[in-house]
C-alpha cells in the first residue's frame, strides 16, 4: 500500500517534470477521449442505421417492374411489365414455405381526400391485410384492413396520424366518411409509423376495393413479401438472396424478358442491404478502435519515455538508496508506483470529460444516421485498466534499469 510520505514523493517527483508529466498525461488522457468519442459516435451511427430499418421489416422482398430495355424471343424493347394478380399468387404459392408475410398492392400517389371543410393530396394504397406488418404500421385506434374487407369489396380506410390531423384535427375519425375522388370510405383505423409523417400522410384501402374503383382492373404496382427469418443471420441472408433471384427469374420467364435485362423486373432486398450495411459499420467501428488505440499507445510510449528520464535525472538518488539497504524490487516497485500514476489518472480523466461530452452533445444530434451516440461503460473502463497496465509494462524497463544501476557508479554520476 502508498503511505502517505510514498504520495508526497511521487507528487514531488512529478512536480520536478511537471512540464513532461503534463505532456505525457495530455496525450494518454487525449487518446482514451479519442477513444471514447470515436465509440460513440461509432454506436450513434450503428443506432442510426439500425432505426432506418426498424421502419419496415428488415426481410423484405419489393418487386416492381419497368420497361424492357432489350429485345427477346422476337419481342421488342421497350415494353412495359405490368404485373398483375395472377402474377402475385402464382409467386406466393410457389415460395409459401419460405415466406412470412406477403402483399400486393396498387396506389394512387397524389389522391384528393376530404372532410367537411379539410382537403387535401395524400397517397392512396390499396393493400391486403399482411401489409401492416411489413410497414410496422401500428394501429393507434380501430383496426387495419382484413379479409373480409377484401372479398367483399368494402369502401374503408385507414388512415396515417397526420393524415387524422390534417382532416380531423382533435376530432375522432373512427367511423367517420372522407370522400376519395369523391367517394365515401368509410375510416375504421389510424396508424402510426416510424418512418415519421411521410408514410404517415396515407390512407389504406382494400386492395380489391382499389382495383375497382380507380379502374385498374386485375393491375398491381408492386409485390411485397418478408422471408422467415433463422437465428443465424447469414443463412436468413442466404435464403433471402435464393428466393430473391428465384422470383426474378420467374417473373422474367412469365413475361416474357430477357434474363439480363435489369430494368424489367426489379426486386430488392433489405436484408441483403441490412448486411452491407452492418459490415460497414463493423468496418468503420475498427477504423475507429485503430486510430482510438493509435493514440493510446503513443501516450503509453510517452509514459515510458518520461520514466527514462525520471530514472536518469534520479541516478545519483536511487545509488543513495541501493547503498542504504534498498532492495532491486523496491526501486523497480518506485518507479512503476510513478508510471501507474501518471496513466490512471490521466486515462480517467480522459474517460470521464469524453462520456462527459457524449452526454451533453448526443441530445443534441439530429440526424437520421447519428442517434444517441453512447459508449458501453464497463467496455471504457476495461480500456482504462489495461491502459493501466500497459503504463506498468512501460514503465517496467526504466524500473528494472534503475534496479540494475550499481551503488558506486550511480554515486559518481553528475
Amino acid at each position: 500500500m502508498f503511505d502517505i510520505e510514498r504520495w508526497q514523493e511521487i507528487f514531488e517527483t512529478l512536480r520536478k517534470n511537471k512540464l513532461r508529466t503534463f505532456l505525457t498525461g495530455l496525450s494518454v488522457a487525449s487518446g482514451i477521449f479519442i477513444l471514447v468519442i470515436l465509440l460513440g459516435f461509432s454506436k450513434g451511427i450503428q443506432n442510426g442505421v439500425t432505426s432506418q430499418f426498424q421502419r419496415d421489416a428488415t426481410n423484405t422482398i419489393t418487386i416492381w417492374t419497368g420497361n424492357t430495355t432489350k429485345g427477346y424471343k422476337g419481342l421488342n424493347p421497350g415494353r412495359y411489365v405490368q404485373l398483375k394478380n395472377q402474377d402475385y399468387n402464382t409467386i406466393s404459392r410457389k415460395y409459401d414455405e419460405y415466406l412470412d408475410y406477403r402483399t400486393s398492392l396498387y396506389a394512387i400517389w397524389g389522391g384528393t381526400i376530404s372532410y367537411k371543410n379539410e382537403s387535401g393530396n395524400y397517397q392512396i394504397r390499396g393493400v391486403m391485410p399482411d401489409h401492416q406488418f411489413i410497414e410496422n404500421a401500428d394501429i393507434s385506434s380501430g383496426r387495419f384492413i382484413n379479409e373480409s374487407d377484401l372479398n367483399e369489396f368494402k369502401k374503408v380506410a385507414v388512415i396515417g396520424n397526420k393524415l387524422k390531423r390534417d382532416l380531423f384535427k382533435d376530432e375522432d375519425p373512427i367511423g367517420k366518411n372522407i370522400s376519395v375522388f369523391g367517394m365515401n370510405f368509410k375510416v375504421i383505423g389510424i396508424f402510426y409509423d416510424p418512418g415519421g409523417e411521410r408514410e404517415e400522410s396515407q390512407a389504406y384501402i382494400p386492395l380489391s376495393t382499389a382495383q375497382k374503383v380507380f379502374n385498374a382492373g386485375d393491375n398491381i404496382r408492386n409485390m411485397l413479401f418478408t422471408v422467415k427469418m433463422s437465428d443465424n443471420f447469414d443463412q436468413a441472408v442466404a435464403l433471402s438472396k435464393s428466393v430473391s433471384q428465384g422470383i426474378e427469374n420467374d417473373l422474367k420467364q412469365m413475361h416474357t424478358v430477357a434474363p439480363d435485362d435489369t430494368s424489367a423486373v426489379r426486386v430488392y432486398n433489405t436484408l441483403e442491404e441490412a448486411q452491407k450495411i452492418y459490415s460497414l459499420i463493423a468496418t468503420i467501428q475498427a477504423v475507429f478502435w485503430f486510430v482510438g488505440i493509435g493514440t493510446i499507445i503513443a501516450g503509453v510510449v510517452g509514459v515510458g519515455n518520461i520514466m527514462l528520464i525520471i530514472v536518469k535525472e534520479r541516478t545519483k538518488e536511487i545509488g543513495i538508496r541501493k547503498a542504504l539497504g534498498a532492495l532491486p524490487m523496491s526501486i523497480v516497485g518506485m518507479i512503476l508506483q510513478e508510471a501507474i500514476f501518471v496513466t490512471m489518472f490521466a486515462g480517467l480523466f480522459g474517460l470521464i470529460f469524453g462520456l462527459g461530452l457524449l452526454e451533453l452533445i448526443g441530445p443534441q444530434i439530429q440526424s437520421d444516421f447519428i442517434k444517441y451516440p453512447q459508449v458501453n461503460f464497463n467496455v471504457a473502463l476495461t480500456t482504462v485498466f489495461i491502459l493501466v497496465f500497459a503504463g506498468a509494462l512501460a514503465g517496467f524497463f526504466p524500473a528494472y534499469r534503475a534496479a540494475k544501476i550499481k551503488p558506486i557508479i550511480a554515486l559518481r554520476d553528475e
